[in-house]
């Protein structure tokens, strides 16, 4: 993938060295997401749920359409996981080659995609974007900036958020404006001064620099009700 698709080496405050990708189905995925968005779209009037101007669209559940959407995207999580897996096994060759290390079980995420669960005793479709499952016991990946912490979870099942976390820091300005205001001397200084090995190497890098971020700190007590640091 691209943007902000990474591969991370950090040590961790438990002593290990943590081995974190985050990479998905890329563009496999945007394509079933707009191919069904237009679907929808040409569905509306058919279904007339939501008046065209508010640009809203949707595939009702047991429809031929909702099944085949759903089941596309399935296959989008398993191909991205395969990507990820392929990826971490490469990264773990590699360390190990220079290294000897050994590994633990991984943890793996999904974000970006919808699924049927029940919530206050109904049966819902909960879509996931920019943020993750955080069940009660499940552990979870909230990767911060570069030259930020990333953290590893445990989610706490809070119910208000049906059972959800971030998937990330999130954006404090969007990709052209973070070009366009960021000082691209200073975001790599910010880096190199802390001996960070980053991937800011042009203006058009900007748009990931850590200063386009929100601090992941102060992300992380916000949501100390739907997550345990661990």
């Amino acid at each position: 993938g691209g943007g902000n698709h990474f591969i991370e080496l950090q040590r961790g405050d438990d002593g290990f060295i943590w081995l974190m990708i985050h990479s998905g189905s890329r563009n496999v995925g945007k394509q079933v997401a707009d191919h069904y968005n237009h679907v929808a779209k040409r569905l509306r009037e058919k279904y007339a749920a939501v008046p065209a101007a508010f640009d809203l669209a949707h595939l009702p559940l047991g429809s031929k359409e909702a099944d085949a959407y759903l089941a596309e995207m399935e296959y989008c999580l398993n191909f991205a996981q395969c990507n990820r897996d392929l990826m971490m096994e490469e990264v773990m060759r590699i360390v190990h080659e220079h290294t000897r290390a050994t590994f633990g079980k991984p943890i793996n995420i999904h974000h970006n995609f919808a699924r049927a669960e029940v919530h206050y005793g109904e049966r819902v479709m909960v879509h996931r974007k920019g943020a993750t499952s955080a069940e009660a016991g499940q552990m979870g990946i909230i990767p911060g900036s570069q030259g930020a912490a990333s953290y590893i979870v445990r989610g706490k099942g809070n119910r208000e958020s049906f059972c959800s976390c971030s998937h990330g820091a999130g954006r404090r300005m969007g990709r052209r404006q973070a070009e366009r205001e960021l000082d691209l001397a200073l975001e790599r200084a910010r880096l190199e001064s802390r001996g960070i090995i980053h991937s800011l190497r042009t203006r058009h890098d900007l748009d990931e620099a850590a200063g386009a971020y929100k601090d992941i700190e102060q992300v992380m007590a916000d949501q100390a009700d739907l997550v345990e640091h661990v």
